[in-house]
């Protein structure tokens, strides 16, 4: 082991100042949101129980900024479009922006409707529930975290009201449909995911990276690629964005994104050209056309993604703060100011503070991403959102994210073994070839013995027994039996086991993902049982 690697693995032990100065942000947050609520909520009844339920808030909306938002940003930062402190500054303004402007005015208190709130005994309740919810969901999401897992925070909540719920009222308070439909989302999400992001790659190799004169095939094409991702992006932020500020049906947002991108096909097209007739006739080349749009896209996810999640995330504390205020318990809550304050500049914090280590692993720990790579990764993301909310399939965008990534993965390793086939079919065609020209040497040579007086019988049957043995070598090659040499089999070996997809990652990943709900319920219900046990 090399110095430099063992120094890393130290300081990979070591808690150090960085890691200090990381969590002085993160406590100075909290000790914010406890100013904030205790300044804003003077008078209120239980005001010590909405504290401690901001503080629960804040410390899980940290832990989304820190896990979820590397899915909008992180393939972007692995093609190298944008750097990571680069990616951090526009995931903070767009998720704040979307989570202010169009995360809406009311939220399910009780996420996906995945228990049944008629069977909750009364207020207090209630209120426990939630915050077990919420405490459960942040640690799981900060454990994943750690574990450098992507996991879906929708799944996190989701796990930690069913844990609470069945600890509150038992197993009958849960909706087992809505729960299969979860279940359902973790095979669906990443699958849609990783094939439309494969097709999308596949459709730009066979039109552009495969061409002779790729500039040419590039401005024919990328204009059209560029129509169709503003097509997806503007009609995923209407149905999904500002849904809360105008409701749109399926049919009118298509319009209006169909619209807008013929727009940018037209807008683009010229400027396309240019920048094609500059850059070299190499994927290379090809590559720094996509820089631009993937920008935008990591803009316009992250917009989406605090428009819709920001608001669900901090449905359980909208549900404690309007059950404390009203006395009530009800399936829809108003969301504060104050409220939707605390989910946005905590996933802020968050981000800035824990966020690189998701980024990096997202965008170049599963597998190699280039900005072709990454475009495919980030039209799969809006695409399958659309086609998924449009056939009522319950889909994660954590998971079609990560989903498409390996997609990409996967698709590139078919490819290059399909290329090692070629390369042996090659192989066999060459020594089929030599073969060949040996057998017409040889009968060439059996020919002009012939036409002699006198040949020395051995030397003939020397040679009709070469003649045969070429027969039988040429026969092998075309049934396909013929071994290669040594030498050709390693190399041919070593290449079809070299691995594009990092199966540590994957299997991690997919162990995270199958015990999200069933960690956080659990967490969840014993949280319920410790605060009910220390409020009764």
């Amino acid at each position: 082991m090399e110095l430099q690697s063992i120094k890393d693995v130290r300081g990979a032990q070591r808690f150090g100042l960085v890691d200090a100065m990381k969590l002085v942000g993160a406590i100075v947050f909290i000790l914010i949101v406890i100013w904030y609520v205790t300044h804003l909520s003077n008078g209120l009844p239980n005001q010590t129980l909405l504290i401690v339920a901001a503080i629960f808030g804040g410390y899980m909306a940290i832990n989304i900024g820190a896990n979820d938002v590397a899915n909008n940003v992180g393939p972007t930062v692995g093609a190298q479009a944008v750097t990571i402190f680069g990616a951090v500054i526009i995931a903070a303004i767009f998720e704040a922006s979307g989570a202010l402007v169009a995360g809406g005015d009311v939220v399910g208190t009780i996420k996906n409707g995945i228990i049944d709130p008629k069977m909750i005994k009364d207020t207090n309740t209630f209120i426990w529930l939630m915050m077990a919810a919420l405490l459960s969901g942040a640690i799981w999401l900060n454990l994943a975290t750690a574990f450098g897992a992507p996991v879906s925070t929708t799944h996190s909540i989701v796990g930690g009201v069913m844990g609470s719920g069945i600890a509150a009222a038992g197993f009958n308070m849960v909706n087992w449909s809505k729960m299969g439909e979860i279940v359902l989302s973790w095979i669906v999400s990443p699958l849609m995911g990783g094939i439309i992001a494969a097709l999308f790659l596949l459709l730009i190799k066979n039109t552009i990276v495969n061409q002779e004169d790729k500039r040419l095939a590039a401005k024919t094409m990328v204009p059209i690629l560029l129509a169709i991702m503003s097509w997806a992006f503007s009609t995923y932020i209407i149905l999904k964005g500002i849904r809360q500020l105008i409701k749109v049906d399926f049919i009118s947002a298509s319009a209006i994104g169909l619209v807008f991108a013929i727009g940018i096909f037209f807008f683009t097209k010229n400027s396309i050209t240019r920048m094609a007739d500059s850059l070299p006739n190499s994927r290379e080349g090809i590559n720094k056309l996509f820089n631009v749009p993937l920008i935008f896209s990591a803009a316009l996810l992250s917009f989406a993604h605090g428009a819709n999640d920001v608001a669900n995330a901090v449905g359980p504390l909208a549900g404690i703060y309007d059950a404390l205020t009203t006395g009530g318990i009800s399936s829809k809550a108003g969301i504060p100011l104050w409220v939707m304050l605390v989910g946005a500049f905590g996933i802020i914090v968050g981000l800035a503070l824990y966020g690189p280590k998701l980024i990096k692993t997202v965008g170049s720990e599963i597998t190699e991403l280039d900005q072709i790579r990454a475009f495919c990764v980030a039209m799969s993301a809006a695409l399958t959102v659309i086609v998924a909310s449009q056939l009522g399939l319950p889909v994660s965008s954590t998971h079609v994210a990560i989903g498409a990534v390996f997609g990409v993965g996967f698709l590139r390793e078919y490819l290059m073994r399909n290329r090692v086939k070629e390369v042996e079919v090659d192989i066999r065609q060459i020594k089929l070839d030599e073969e060949m020209d040996k057998l017409e040497e040889y009968k060439h040579s059996l020919e002009s013995f012939g036409k002699l007086k006198k040949v020395d019988p051995l030397l003939v049957k020397s040679l009709m027994s070469k003649i045969n043995e070429e027969k039988v070598l040429i026969h092998k090659i075309y049934e396909g039996e013929l071994e290669l040499s040594k030498v050709e089999k390693k190399a041919l070996k070593a290449v079809k086991k070299h691995e594009l997809v990092k199966r540590s990652a994957l299997k991690m990943i997919i162990a995270a993902w199958l015990i999200t709900v069933p960690a956080s319920a659990l967490l969840s219900a014993v949280f319920y049982y410790m605060i009910r046990g220390i409020l009764l």
